[in-house]
């Protein structure tokens, strides 16, 4: 019996321990909450098929099939995430980026990021845009700026969504102030707007 009593007591003294050791720091449960939530891997998923990005996509309609649902419209989307996700990647694995944080709105592309020193302001602007330009759909507008400041405001911006009254003034905002840094060239000349 008296065995029972120590293990039991024992077993009191961990879960009491364990339970003040899990509730004592809400600024680090807080800070790596924040830090997951912009983590891009969270949204990475590994494919269940591993040769579905080895696949070509095909579509063939007749014009009757189409006409069978009137009044269906079709709506595409875009994941915001992994478009800025892949744009931040690709940046990142050209030479000359330290940083990159890319936010993707529902017409614009804002790009911010730290260079190294090695790297001409005007080229690091070009291949960011250029960068972002090539993965998006050519009605987005881009925006960079090599202000490492920008990065935060990004992040600000990243649980927002285009309903909020705000939005259409905080965007005005960081573009204003990402259009004083080097925007680079544009390498489609006969961009379609």
């Amino acid at each position: 019996m008296r065995k029972y009593l120590i293990v039991i007591a024992a077993l009191l003294a961990i879960a009491i321990i364990t339970a003040g050791c899990n509730g004592t720091d809400h600024t680090v449960n807080e800070r790596e909450k924040v830090e997951n939530e912009l983590n891009p891997e969270k949204n990475n998923h590994t494919p269940g098929d591993p040769e579905v990005n080895n696949r070509l996509g095909y579509v063939s309609y007749k014009e009757d099939q189409l006409q069978d649902h009137p009044g269906k419209q079709q709506v595409v989307t875009i994941d915001r995430n992994k478009m800025a996700d892949m744009i931040s990647r690709t940046i990142l694995k050209t030479e000359g980026f330290n940083q990159v944080a890319t936010l993707v709105t529902d017409k614009h592309v804002l790009v911010a990021y730290k260079k190294k020193d090695d790297i001409d302001s005007h080229q690091a602007a070009t291949t960011a845009k250029q960068t972002a330009m090539s993965v998006m759909p050519r009605y987005f507008d881009v925006y960079v700026s090599e202000n490492p400041a920008m990065i935060a405001d990004l992040q600000s911006l990243h649980n927002s969504t285009t309903r909020n009254k705000n939005y259409d003034n905080t965007v005005a905002r960081i573009i204003a102030n990402m259009k004083q840094s080097p925007q680079g060239d544009d390498y489609i000349e006969n961009r379609v707007r």
